[in-house]
């Protein structure tokens, strides 16, 4: 699943590699950029209805090149605690033709000049 806005300058594909979901990004431009970051998503309860008690805490990436692609490492965590590979939740950012996106990747990098940017995708199912 690829989730692209032609404008941003960031593609996000997510790819099943059993046993666990990695996320790719891809860098669509001609310049490198630089402290890519990914928010932490906090994920609906879809027990309780209450409070979120799981997240997904993505790992910073130094620098993508030009037309290049990285691959991001993620961590899941419920109740406080990091979840193993059979509770890992980054399936839940998969994109259904159809459904309601209710949750938000918030990407940040600095640019060829040191100014930070940002760009927001909605993601999930």
């Amino acid at each position: 699943m690829t989730i692209n806005n032609s404008k941003a300058p960031l593609v996000i594909r997510l790819m099943d590699t059993r046993p666990r979901m990695l996320m790719e990004i891809t860098n669509t431009t001609a310049s490198t950029l630089k402290s890519v970051e990914i928010l932490t998503v906090f994920l609906k309860d879809e027990d309780h209805g209450g409070p979120s008690r799981a997240h997904i805490r993505f790992d910073p990436i130094k620098s993508v090149q030009p037309n290049e692609k990285a691959v991001v490492s993620h961590r899941t965590w419920i109740n406080g605690s990091p979840a193993n590979d059979a509770q890992d939740q980054i399936g839940r950012l998969e994109v259904v033709a159809g459904a309601t996106k209710p949750y938000v990747l918030d990407i940040s990098w600095e640019d060829v000049e040191g100014k930070t940017q940002f760009q927001r995708i909605p993601v999930g199912h």
